[in-house]
């Protein structure tokens, strides 16, 4: 009698796009946070504070947008490079790569009559000798093209929500020390909950990853901080 033994399984579909919102607020929540804490440490106007963190928020967004874009790209360029180096090997060099082939057989414990008959199959069609040692071989994946623009928006966009966070407490209050108070709870709660769901997303402790994720926050904001209010009682005059 047959017995069914169902198995759920969780994994974690579109990782390219949690990676790079990931990224994207990561950096959204701690690079506009320490910049409008440390310039709260040095100027008396919460107006410069948000004009200069929407500078920074602008600009970075398209930084890090164009770095994903990049990275997407050169992804698809060394691929290609990489197969195209592939079809010449296979069409040039047959019997080394049929013992490349062979090796990687081995290496997985295959009898040497079994993997006679695998290397026999796997190099009848071109197609599927270059796919088998791209994967095999080379560990490389075959990219989405598309993803290079997917990736740039992704992260522009979730550094644009990460940075407005931080900064909106300084639309509220009057002073920048009252703003920098504010800011500090609210990007502090938010990284704590961010970290926590990111670790419980990627398989990690989820209470290490918050206090991890907080913990790189504050110290990137308070090393800012520190480092403005020590420059604004320099006297550049007298330099």
């Amino acid at each position: 009698m047959a017995h069914s033994h169902p198995h759920d399984e969780t994994h974690l579909s579109s990782s390219a796009v949690l990676q790079d919102i990931v990224i994207g607020l990561a950096d959204g929540l701690t690079v506009p946070f320490a910049l409008a804490a440390g310039l709260s440490g040095a100027v008396a106007s919460s107006g410069l504070i948000i004009t200069a963190g929407l500078a920074e928020i602008v600009a970075g967004s398209i930084a890090m947008g164009l770095g994903g874009y990049l990275a997407g790209r050169t992804e698809v360029e060394h691929y290609d490079a990489e197969l195209k180096r592939e079809y010449e090997e296979v069409a040039n060099v047959p019997d080394v790569e049929r013992a490349e082939v062979d090796e990687l057989l081995a290496e997985i414990g295959l009898s040497a009559s079994t993997r006679a008959l695998a290397v026999r199959e796997l190099t009848a069609d071109p197609d599927q000798w270059v796919r088998f040692m791209m994967k095999y071989e080379l560990g490389l994946e075959k990219p989405d093209p598309r993803q290079a623009p997917k990736s740039a928006f992704t992260i522009a966009g979730a550094y644009v929500v990460g940075g407005l966070i931080p900064l909106s407490a300084y639309f509220f209050t009057a002073t920048p020390t009252a703003g920098l108070v504010w800011s500090a709870l609210i990007t502090l709660v938010c990284l704590l909950v961010f970290g926590y769901f990111r670790s419980r997303l990627t398989g990690q402790p989820p209470l290490w990853g918050a206090l991890k994720m907080a913990g790189v926050g504050s110290l990137a904001a308070g090393a800012a901080y520190l480092v403005a209010k020590s420059i604004a009682g320099w006297d550049f005059l007298g330099l």
